[in-house]
């Protein structure tokens, strides 16, 4: 059964960021930041002691910890946990301590497709 969530929700994420490109006529880039920031904005709503999308998570599983939503859950949430143990500037810290990684990965990557394939514009 948890199969079946994470592949209704993943989809269901997937479906709002499909829509906004093709309803709202939104650019990718424009469609993948609202939806890091829904991630975000998600992230910051308390539900129960957790927050919404600790509870979403919590549902879906990979459905929800594998779009990019959840890249905006992990700019907040590595924030907010910082932000108690080490004050104002644990925000800073806090985004980067997480999402290190993924950013690391991006950069890294992104530079050997460069080096492998050359730019046609």
């Amino acid at each position: 059964m948890q199969y079946l969530w994470a592949f209704l929700v993943g989809g269901a994420i997937c479906v709002i960021g499909q829509l906004l490109i093709d309803v709202k006529k939104l650019t990718p880039a424009h469609t993948m930041s609202a939806l890091v920031v829904a991630g975000a904005l998600l992230d910051g709503i308390p539900a129960g002691g957790k927050s919404v999308y600790d509870r979403l998570t919590d549902f879906a599983g990979a459905g929800a910890t594998v779009p990019i939503t959840s890249f905006g859950n992990a700019l907040v949430h590595g924030a907010l946990t910082e932000l108690v143990e080490d004050g104002p500037i644990g925000i800073i810290t806090g985004i980067f301590s997480i999402t290190s990684a993924g950013i690391s990965a991006a950069i890294i990557f992104s530079f050997l497709a460069a080096l492998a394939f050359r730019p046609q514009g």
